[in-house]
């Protein structure tokens, strides 16, 4: 037998594994290092995270990622110079992080790596009857087995759109892996760039579980302060959110966008929600004059409803789930106050209450879908039009 593949079922077999999962998502900030202890599988599955960091990116790093990010035009060498490239700058990172952690690759079982999205295109947005659902992620799993010495697995989307679905939200797994609770209902919220959410019935029957996009969390207003605000990355505390007015003309006009009229289950990107989507809603609704902080007001505004919409369309008849906040977005005041006065017969909490990192969590669970990878079993979930595929997901790279 090969002496990888009998490594990779010694490690099945290890009553807990050492995963390392991580994630680069759309905001760009950095990259989410979660170093997790894992036993057990499915709905037995136990986790605890052991370090966590988000290690930032450089600006040129960021600028090299932006040149392909979400553009139907970009240059396939770019593209296929950066697969590797980014493959590489994620294996240094790593690097970096274990040495700081005070620990040795040979600890490590198994990497979990997301890898970059650089563009997703379901059928629902490309509309060409000859193609499937697609989407793209570069960062090379074999790039970083090698550089690190630590088998990696990756690529996870393909998988889930090989079986029939749009290759997001991958959370509802290992949300009802980890998080399902006999008496709660539970709605984990996902707020990065695309916000995200999973329902979790309290009577733990898995073909209740529902799980989609609801629209833009963050990505909007993180590139109107980009371009508007001296480079800045992000509305620090919603300062500027809050010193602006909401326009209901432009959050009107937002909100007549075709993708709220499909139905749910969903997927979504910033090919849809860009700032050419804001200033065609400007031109729209007769707003291009709007002062910068009226219009991030109003981007704080639109996200805040067009989730809050999403959760009462799909759950009409669930008033007492709790709400778990994950992501970015939790940390946006404004925000979370929008939410709070849009869903008031919700309690709301966040993923540390859960012993979860609000900010490790994409990171966790990708190192939860590692860990399916190779010791669990396909669960249907979901039911009809909203079920997931009952797969395991992620592709298999050795360092030797």
């Amino acid at each position: 037998m090969n002496l990888s593949i009998q490594r990779l079922v010694n490690i099945a077999n290890k009553q807990e594994r050492t995963i390392l999962g991580l994630m680069s998502g759309t905001s760009l900030d950095g990259l989410d290092l979660a170093l997790c202890r894992i036993s057990g599988s499915g709905t037995n599955t136990l986790t605890s995270i052991t370090a966590f960091e988000t290690i930032p990116y450089t600006d040129a790093f960021r600028e090299e990622i932006r040149c392909v990010f979400s553009k139907p035009d970009a240059p396939l060498e770019k593209i296929c110079l950066l697969n590797a490239w980014v493959g590489k700058h994620h294996a240094s990172l790593i690097r970096q992080f274990l040495h700081k952690h005070h620990t040795t690759p040979d600890s490590i079982d198994l990497i979990a790596s997301h890898g970059q999205t650089i563009y997703h295109a379901p059928y629902s947005q490309h509309g060409q009857p000859q193609f499937p659902n697609a989407t793209l992620q570069i960062g090379d799993g074999d790039h970083i087995a090698i550089g690190t010495g630590i088998i990696t697995i990756s690529d996870f989307r393909q998988k889930h759109i090989a079986a029939g679905g749009e290759g997001a939200p991958l959370a509802v797994y290992g949300d009802y892996y980890m998080f399902s609770q006999k008496d709660e209902n539970r709605i984990m919220l996902n707020i990065g760039g695309i916000a995200n959410f999973t329902f979790l019935s309290g009577n733990l029957d898995p073909s209740n579980v529902f799980c989609t996009d609801t629209g833009t969390g963050n990505t909007l207003m993180d590139a109107y302060m980009r371009t508007y605000f001296n480079g800045l990355n992000y509305d620090k505390d919603a300062s500027i959110g809050r010193s602006g007015s909401v326009a209901q003309p432009l959050l009107t006009a937002m909100k007549q966008h075709p993708f709220f009229k499909k139905p749910f289950p969903k997927t979504t990107g910033p090919e849809l929600f860009n700032l050419s989507f804001v200033n065609n809603a400007k031109q729209q609704s007769g707003t291009s004059t709007l002062s910068h902080q009226d219009t991030m007001a109003t981007l704080n505004r639109f996200s805040a409803e067009t989730i809050a919409e999403a959760i009462r369309n799909c759950l009409p008849h669930i008033h007492n789930a709790v709400i778990y906040t994950s992501g970015g977005g939790m940390h946006n005041p404004l925000l979370m106050e929008h939410l709070i006065e849009l869903l008031p017969d919700f309690s709301f909490r966040d993923t540390a209450s859960l012993q979860i990192h609000p900010d490790a969590k994409e990171a966790v669970l990708f190192a939860v879908l590692a860990n399916e990878c190779v010791c669990g079993n396909p669960v249907a979930m979901g039911k009809g039009k909203n079920a997931a595929p009952a797969i395991t997901m992620g592709k298999i790279s050795f360092p030797y």
